[in-house]
């Protein structure tokens, strides 16, 4: 996005882009522009390489360990990324459960957990999606028991991403079940090595393995782990989701499928004049989404929680990621390369993760226009 940059953001800018170009592994940049699945040491390698720069905890404090950059600079540094062909850091850890655990856990909590995420040591998931707990997530029926100083977890979470490679997972459980049922959850960290813990692969119609059931069976995990009070869980929920949905928009990537999608029609000769009006709408949704992340940036950095703006920004980002790989596979047809087809099939799950649009699309109802 051109935006007027300041001279020192234009020297930030600068300044990351040859950081990317010098430091990215080949190996792992050839991955990405030939649409390869990454394995997690590709993840990880990047995230040592970033996190030894000092560019990984770009949301946090900084006296946990954040960047103490500004907005304009945090929209640089992803749009970079995505021009450079370099991985997305993965949220889990350093985006979902870090800012949990700075906001609502405690001091020996956040000594035990923050370095280790910053560092890449310890691999987070996401567990709070069931068989039959998704858009209605507060109707989850995974148990966790207390005995003492311990919790006994049963229970069945799905469409995990990445579990097959995590050392911890966050997982909302009912600790109450006579309370409401927002009332009785809980929010605890559990280690995936611990006995009871079994992670099964789900094939995605792309043909990838990124999202796995994980099954919780008699796991006892200490009450320590249990982040702020118990049955508070879906406030700290609903707090994570709201840093979640800001990711899902995805504008640096869309910025960057758009550039690629121009070389492919001037690749290929394709001058369709409905086609470029297609693009042109698309483009232009993008860079009013583009203006609204930095708003709410702007909002994080004064010390504001993200709020409904992230349910405008995860909607939005993801129709346009869904219009762009409709876009690329009606531009080239038959002649469409290998991966822009499983693309297009995995990019129909955007609308779905993170809350589904149709739940975000309530949520500004009542919330922003107060229906």
């Amino acid at each position: 996005m051109d935006l007027a940059f300041s001279p020192e953001e234009r020297a930030f800018r600068d300044e990351v882009r040859e950081f990317i170009a010098t430091h990215l592994p080949q190996d792992i940049r050839r991955k990405i522009q030939a649409g390869d699945h990454l394995q997690k040491d590709d993840y990880m390698r990047w995230h040592r390489i970033l996190h030894e720069r000092g560019w990984v905890a770009a949301g946090w404090p900084k006296e946990y360990g954040g960047t103490g950059w500004t907005p304009v600079q945090r929209h640089i540094f992803h749009e970079e990324i995505a021009y450079g062909w370099a991985p997305r850091l993965m949220p889990f850890g350093l985006h979902m459960v870090a800012p949990v655990i700075i906001e609502f856990g405690n001091d020996a909590q956040r000594a035990r957990y923050l370095p280790k995420i910053a560092s890449g040591e310890e691999f987070w998931c996401q567990g709070y999606s069931e068989p039959g707990a998704g858009s209605d997530l507060a109707s989850l029926s995974t148990r966790a028991e207390r005995n003492g100083e311990t919790y006994l977890i049963n229970g069945t979470k799905t469409w995990i991403t990445a579990a097959q490679w995590a050392d911890w997972i966050f997982v909302l459980a009912r600790t109450d079940p006579q309370a409401k049922k927002q009332e009785g959850i809980s929010f605890i960290l559990v280690d995936m090595r611990t006995p009871g813990v079994t992670v099964r692969p789900i094939e995605t119609i792309d043909g990838g393995k990124e999202i796995n059931e994980v099954h919780l069976e008699n796991v006892v995990v200490p009450v320590e782990n249990r982040v702020g009070k118990e049955g508070e869980g879906w406030t700290y929920a609903k707090f994570l989701l709201e840093h979640e949905r800001t990711g899902t928009a995805g504008i640096a990537g869309c910025h960057q499928q758009l550039e690629t999608l121009r070389e492919l029609l001037a690749q290929e000769s394709i001058d369709d004049r409905r086609l470029n009006e297609r693009i042109a709408l698309v483009e232009i949704e993008l860079e009013a989404l583009a203006f609204t992340e930095l708003r709410t940036l702007a909002a994080e950095s004064a010390g504001k929680r993200p709020g409904p703006e992230s349910s405008i920004l995860k909607i939005k980002g993801t129709e346009i990621q869904q219009s762009l790989s409709e876009l690329a596979l009606d531009a080239l047809g038959p002649y469409a390369e290998e991966h822009l087809a499983p693309r297009y099939f995995n990019y129909r799950k955007t609308s779905i993760y993170a809350g589904s649009n149709e739940i975000q699309k309530n949520i500004i109802a009542k919330r922003i226009l107060k229906l």
